[in-house]
Order: structure tokens, then C-alpha cells, then sequence
């Protein structure tokens, strides 16, 4: 069951006009977490159709496409003057979450210590729901625009978007014609020694799934031969495992991790304001990845070891085996100069490498008008806060739009408490109500500064 919250201040409650029902975020929160997106399959029809009721109500024109049976896609526009269209970006995917698991049911929103419970709450149907708010409020203030604000939700992002943002660009190019900018996620707050520190992503390291395929002569397990699918595999994958590849701080990395270091003390300051400089100690290598692991995959190319297929049978040597590791790259190259790399290394060992998928990099500027507006808004509501430029070592469906030069950005400004990540494609996934319902505030104040004249 949904328990009961109470809310003090008004600002949650959100409404423009006295005769519109007001919009609470967190009733709409809590309705979304129970609708089944997990991908696989997707089922995102079924957001489509959250969405669309909404809409409907609202009196609010949208168009939706399904790219397969059940992965919907829905998007609507409201119109503005000629400035460069602001597009609101998300994904209706989850993943899938075990119950047994999770101090609550992850299916049902739940409030619990003032944290709403539940699958998708921080990754990313808060911040969808969050997007609908503003873009609801603006419908409701018929007030003039500069520009269209369009807002997109998509499938299947959590498996590479190909039946969500890509398809539509594919299919449906109309919806980002005009686009200059874009917000999705893929940055938020955090109070770090006091002080709230935003940041907003400009790129992301480059995914780059990979499969190993060996064929090799079958038999029974009492004889093993010299060689065999199996033993091709492990070879492969120990080749991977044994080879790190070797650091290096591309420019936007190191802004952010000398950004970082204005709060730290000791050897971790010195460090991050010279990552350069200590990286290549393998000591300290080794000491960054024991105490955070995604600060130093922001230092390097990485590969991690995911999948493996081998027999059916405990005495069987299959003639066939494989495995997928799951690599991300710095946005530096080129994702075809990195499969050469892993195809040259993996050579001794007899295996095919196929391409799962692969990304082109790309970076958004942080001189554009919307990174400067968002950090101008956002350090207005936050006095004293500091805004930083950020890298992802995930992805997110922004390098879809970046690859059609729309400046796209990762930002959902909510202050987490820095445990809360761990929910995120984990267990117990939450995020704080009043923190919820001022990010829900503050989205809204940064869209509607920028589009209303």
C-alpha cells in the first residue's frame, strides 16, 4: 500500500491555475512506479498510455508510435517563437528488480522514513515525471514561448535505445526538427562537506559491447584436448582481464576531477587537482578503484567481464562457447580504434569478436546558452552552491542527439544523499520526498526562465 504523506510547504503542490487540478508529483510518482516497464521486455506502451490519459486530460496534442509490439514511444510539442526548440528528454524503461531482495515491494510505491520506495524513482521516472510537471505547467499558463518545448519519452534506453530515441530519429525526425538543446538524465546534486555541489553532464564514456565466439572440436569431458571452445573463451577473457588499459585524463575528466578536489583535504585534493600527475602510479591506481570505482573508470577504458555461455551438460565440451563484456571508452576516439585494440589483443586466443553495439563520442559545451542558463537558475535558487561540468561512465540517450548537434544535457536537480546511489540498478532504489518535490521545483524554474519571453 501507498501510505499517507503530508507535506508542509505549498510549493509541492503544484498548480498555476485555480481551476486546473493541482499537480502533485508525488501521486503521479507513485502511479507511474506501479505501471511495468521492465526491459526486458519494455511493455513502454504502457507508460505511453499513463501518459496519454494525462494528456487527454489536459487537452494536450501528442503523437505516440510503437517501434515493436508493446516498446511505445510518445511525444507532444507545445509551440514558441523561432529561438531553438528545448526538448525534455526521458526514457520509460526500468530494470528489472528482485522483491526478495528489497525492504519493499519494488513495484509498489511506498514511503517509507520519508523516502519514496520503488523502481525507477531516481532511474529515471522521477525525473520524467518531473519533465511532465513543467511541461503541464507551461501548457496551463498559456503564456507566451520563445521557442517549442517538446517533450519525449522513449523505450528502451536501459538496452541501448534502439527501439526508443533511436528508432524515432529514424522514423520520426520531425519530433527534434528545430531542437538546440535537450535535458535527460545523467547529473543531478549532492551535498558534498556542506556545500551543494550540481552537476550537469556534458558527455559520457562510450559504450562498446562486445562478443567473444569460439568454435573449437566437441567431446566428453573425461578427454580433454589441447584446445576447445571453453578454454578459447577463458583465454580471451583472461587476456581482457590481464591487460588493463593504460590511463590517461582527457580534458573534460580533468575539469571535473579538479572541480572535485576544491572540497577534499589531504592527499585525495592533491590528487584530484593533479590527476594527471597520480594516475600513473599504479599504487594509487589501485587505491582509487578500492574507494570509488566510477572516479577511476573516468581514468581509462574499460572492460568488464558480464556474460558467459558454455555446455548444457557438466560432461559435455560444447563446440561452441561465447561471452559479452560489457567495454566503455573515453569519448577521445573512435569506438572502431577500439575494437581493433581488442580484436589484436584477444588474437592468440582463437575467438571472432562481434560488435553488440557501439556509440560515437561526442561532447556538449558548456558555453552554450542553456548550460550557462541552467547554471545561472540553479546557483540563484541555491546560493552558494557550485556547478560543475560532468562526465558519465554510463549512457544515456543523449548521445543520440548529440550526434545531430543538438547540445544535450544530463541534469535532474535533485540533492541526493550520496548512499541513495546505491539503489540505482541495485536494491531498495528511493529518493527523498522533500528533495523529490524540490527538484520537481526547481526543473520547472530553469525550463520556463528559458522558454518564457
Amino acid at each position: 500500500m501507498i501510505k499517507k504523506y503530508f507535506l508542509l510547504n505549498a510549493l509541492f503542490v503544484l498548480s498555476v491555475t485555480s481551476y486546473a487540478e493541482p499537480l502533485d508529483p508525488v501521486k503521479l510518482l507513485s502511479s507511474y512506479v506501479g505501471i511495468d516497464t521492465v526491459n526486458p521486455p519494455g511493455n513502454e506502451s504502457r507508460a505511453v498510455d499513463f501518459y496519454a490519459k494525462i494528456f487527454e486530460e489536459e487537452g494536450i496534442e501528442f503523437s505516440s508510435a510503437e517501434s515493436a509490439p508493446g516498446r511505445g514511444n510518445i511525444w507532444a510539442r507545445i509551440k514558441g517563437g523561432d529561438l531553438p526548440a528545448l526538448v525534455l528528454l526521458q526514457h520509460t524503461d526500468v530494470v528489472p528488480a528482485t522483491k526478495k531482495y528489497w525492504d519493499t515491494d519494488p513495484f509498489v510505491a511506498e514511503i517509507k522514513d520519508g523516502y519514496l520506495y520503488g523502481r525507477g524513482v531516481i532511474d529515471m521516472k522521477g525525473a520524467g515525471i518531473s519533465q511532465l510537471v513543467s511541461f503541464i505547467r507551461l501548457h496551463r499558463s498559456g503564456l507566451s514561448l520563445n521557442r517549442d518545448v517538446v517533450f519525449v519519452a522513449t523505450a528502451d534506453e536501459e538496452a541501448g535505445g534502439m527501439f526508443g530515441a533511436g528508432w524515432l530519429i529514424d522514423n520520426h525526425p520531425e519530433i527534434f526538427e528545430g531542437a538546440g538543446f535537450v535535458i535527460n538524465e545523467g547529473g543531478s546534486g549532492q551535498i558534498i562537506e556542506g556545500e551543494k555541489v550540481f552537476a550537469i553532464e556534458i558527455t559520457q564514456k562510450v559504450p562498446v559491447w562486445l562478443r567473444f565466439t569460439a568454435v573449437d572440436t566437441p567431446g566428453h569431458g573425461s578427454s580433454p584436448r589441447t584446445t576447445s571452445s571453453v578454454s578459447r573463451i577463458v583465454h580471451a577473457l583472461n587476456l581482457v582481464r590481464e591487460n588493463p588499459f593504460e590511463p590517461r585524463i582527457i580534458p573534460s575528466v580533468d575539469t571535473y576531477f579538479k572541480s572535485l578536489s576544491l572540497k577534499m583535504t589531504g592527499k585525495e585534493a592533491e590528487a584530484f587537482a593533479n590527476m594527471k600527475n597520480f594516475i600513473g602510479s599504479k599504487e594509487y591506481q589501485a587505491e582509487l578503484q578500492e574507494s570509488s570505482p566510477s572516479y577511476h573508470a573516468l581514468t581509462r577504458d574499460t572492460c568488464s567481464l558480464t556474460m558467459l555461455e558454455g555446455s548444457q551438460k557438466i560432461n559435455v565440451v560444447p563446440p561452441v562457447a561465447a561471452a559479452e563484456i560489457d567495454c566503455r571508452m573515453l569519448p577521445d576516439r573512435t569506438s572502431e580504434e577500439f575494437i581493433q585494440d581488442i580484436k589484436t589483443l584477444v588474437e592468440p586466443a582463437g575467438v571472432t569478436v562481434s560488435v553488440v553495439l557501439a556509440f560515437s563520442p561526442a561532447v556538449s559545451s558548456v558555453d552554450s546558452e542553456f548550460f550557462q542558463h541552467i547554471a545561472k537558475v540553479t546557483q540563484k535558487i541555491h546560493p552558494g552552491s557550485r556547478i560543475v561540468p560532468a562526465v558519465s561512465t554510463g549512457f544515456t540517450d543523449s548521445h543520440f542527439t548529440r550526434d545531430l548537434g543538438i547540445d544535450s544535457y544530463g541534469f535532474n536537480p535533485v540533492l541526493f544523499d550520496s548512499g541513495d546511489w546505491t539503489g540505482v540498478h541495485g536494491n531498495n532504489e528511493r529518493v527523498k520526498v522533500t528533495s523529490f518535490l524540490q527538484g520537481t521545483e526547481d526543473l520547472h524554474q530553469i525550463v520556463s526562465q528559458f522558454v518564457i519571453d
